[in-house]
């Protein structure tokens, strides 16, 4: 079960993971969403929602350094390169 949710006034989703126990969604994150947050929920496969034991971490860290052609400064003037703002 993947469960997204939005804080009131934010714009930030997150998915997350948990299971349906009893007619409750149980989270694999305890704590994770304050009480009243509002949820959607969408079952998924189990295969989709096991990243195969790998954190976030070890997932990003197999993406860094792949892209190629980018400029320099991206990390600094991603707002410039995406949304047109000034450069810093």
């Amino acid at each position: 079960m993947e469960i997204l949710a939005r804080r009131s006034g934010s714009k930030r989703f997150g998915p997350y993971l948990g299971k349906i126990k009893g007619g409750a969604v149980i989270l694999d994150e305890p704590g994770a969403l304050p009480d009243g947050t509002v949820v959607r929920l969408e079952p998924v496969e189990e295969a989709e929602a096991s990243h195969g034991g790998e954190s976030l971490a070890q997932m990003l860290r197999r993406l860094s350094g792949i892209a190629k052609g980018l400029p320099p400064d991206l990390a600094r003037n991603h707002d410039h390169y995406l949304h047109g703002l000034p450069e810093k």
